[in-house]
């Protein structure tokens, strides 16, 4: 295999950047006009997106950073709901990615991304809670309090947006190291103690986030119940520093507020999803990197297997496979999937499960499983990942090339595929279609100047004209792209 993965730069990281204190960087400082018409000296969404890709492209190499398709797709299928309901349009797609980190915390980037803490959703007692927090942030987003946040900076000292900024036109021109704007962003931020949110601007959130859960068919006293808990964790953990209380002040006025706008209302008719006791299963399962974590969680899931009942009690089951397969005790791990699929008939998360220990017999085994379970859940991209990984080390590239092709026409926003497509066609001897695929791994994530050359290369491995001339589009295309995204940023450049 050759240098597919080659990058420009040096990332910092989600992990550096969070403690850099990029959560409260993006912040609303105080005394920000709310719920008013955007200011023309906001940045505009164009910019905002850029940003936020570029903060995407460094976070996704750190190791706090899970990437894992089922959860991820959970996570931004729940965001894109509530979003579907924001009593205003956002100038951005939601996106939900999950973060290894046990505190419970979510934030929000430039650009509509949201990340959320893996520790949020294994604290959560019900999906309402956690589509709670989501709203929160949705808010936040609705009302463009992070562009008005960035702009307001940009119009003072500048010193954030300057660092950011400059940092990202040198990795747009291929040289350069974003990680240090962002260090020097967060580093910034920490000093300027006025960059939190104002309690106008959590108010609204609150307010918008409510009517979103409302509509969208969530319980909304689960976000009063969440940020009841949060606020006695906060007490408890008083001087101590971090947290969602640290980012998103909670106050009795706050929680009187919501208390005041859920009262009189009619109970909400609630259809909770099943999937999010098996993703929060999995999350508990990331979250427990050390034996005594995880020996805590297997004593939890035994206790939740035995006294509660339903998808609940599937999904503690479910955890214990997992934990069985994780420790090679792959005998357990069957045993305890057994007593998941008895008591939930289905659930995506199983069947991926059930792939993976049918490899552990072998590939052929893999594959027919896998087969059997994409057929069962054709919209599940963890299910679509096991599958192409079932066909790729069965040996079965040409079919698993096939699938792959289908999976990114299905899931054009989901880069996962095209790497694992190139794999495939590299294998198959199709390197001017590895490459391409390559190149549009490296497009969606962000990394435009290697998608670039990824491109590059695909052009002088090919002697087909008319697939030079499709290369020689795509690469120009970019190009304008890139050069764009710098006209886009130079003028907030100090």
């Amino acid at each position: 295999m050759k240098t597919w993965m080659r990058r420009t730069g040096v990332g910092l990281g989600l992990a550096g950047i969070l403690a850099a204190g990029m959560p409260h960087a993006w912040a609303q400082p105080m005394g920000l006009p709310s719920m008013g018409a955007v200011s023309s000296s906001e940045l505009s969404p164009a910019v905002e997106r850029t940003l936020g890709q570029a903060i995407m492209e460094q976070g996704r190499q750190d190791p706090t950073y899970i990437g894992d398709l089922d959860i991820n797709q959970y996570l931004t299928a729940l965001g894109r709901k509530l979003a579907a309901h924001a009593p205003q349009a956002l100038a951005q797609d939601i996106t939900v990615f999950a973060v290894r980190d046990p505190s419970i915390n979510a934030f929000a980037l430039p650009g509509g991304y949201i990340g959320v803490h893996s520790g949020l959703v294994v604290g959560a007692q019900s999906e309402s809670e956690l589509a709670g927090v989501l709203a929160h942030e949705i808010g936040h987003v609705m009302q463009r309090h992070i562009a008005r946040g960035i702009a307001q900076q940009s119009q003072g000292t500048g010193i954030m947006v300057a660092s950011l900024v400059g940092a990202l036109l040198a990795a747009l021109a291929g040289q350069g190291d974003l990680a240090m704007g962002v260090a020097t962003f967060g580093q910034a931020a920490a000093i300027d103690r006025q960059l939190g949110f104002s309690r106008g601007a959590e108010q609204e959130a609150d307010r918008a986030g409510l009517q979103m859960m409302r509509q969208a068919g969530f319980d909304p006293q689960g976000m009063l119940a969440m940020f009841r808990r949060l606020m006695n964790a906060s007490r408890l953990n008083e001087g101590t520093g971090g947290g969602y209380a640290s980012t998103h002040p909670l106050s009795i006025q706050r929680l009187s507020d919501i208390e005041n706008r859920i009262e009189g209302q009619p109970a909400a008719a609630v259809t909770p999803d099943p999937e999010f006791w098996f993703v929060r299963a999995r999350l508990a399962l990331i979250q427990a990197r050390s034996h005594a974590d995880r020996q805590r969680l297997k004593q939890t899931l035994r206790s939740e297997a035995r006294d509660l009942s339903g998808v609940r009690q599937a999904a503690a089951y479910y955890g214990l496979a997992s934990l069985g397969k994780a420790e090679g005790d792959l005998a357990s791990a069957r045993a305890q999937l057994a007593q998941a699929q008895s008591v939930q008939a289905a659930a995506p998360q199983l069947d991926m499960l059930a792939i993976q220990l049918a490899g552990a017999q072998g590939a052929a085994a893999a594959v027919d499983v896998s087969a059997a379970a994409w057929k069962r859940w054709p919209d599940s991209q963890g299910v679509a990942d096991e599958r192409a990984r079932a066909l790729q080390k069965a040996g079965q590239d040409a079919a698993a090339a096939d699938f792959l092709q289908a999976a990114t026409r299905q899931w054009p926003e989901t880069p996962e595929f095209q790497k694992l497509l190139a794999t495939s066609l590299e294998r198959l001897g199709r390197e001017v279609e590895a490459h391409e695929a390559m190149a549009s791994y490296f497009e969606q994530t962000g990394a435009l100047p290697t998608a670039v050359e990824h491109l590059q290369q695909a052009r002088t491995l090919s002697k087909d004209f008319y697939a030079q001339s499709r290369l020689d589009t795509r690469i120009r295309a970019l190009r304008e792209r890139l050069d764009n995204q710098r006209a886009l940023l130079e003028p907030f450049k100090k």
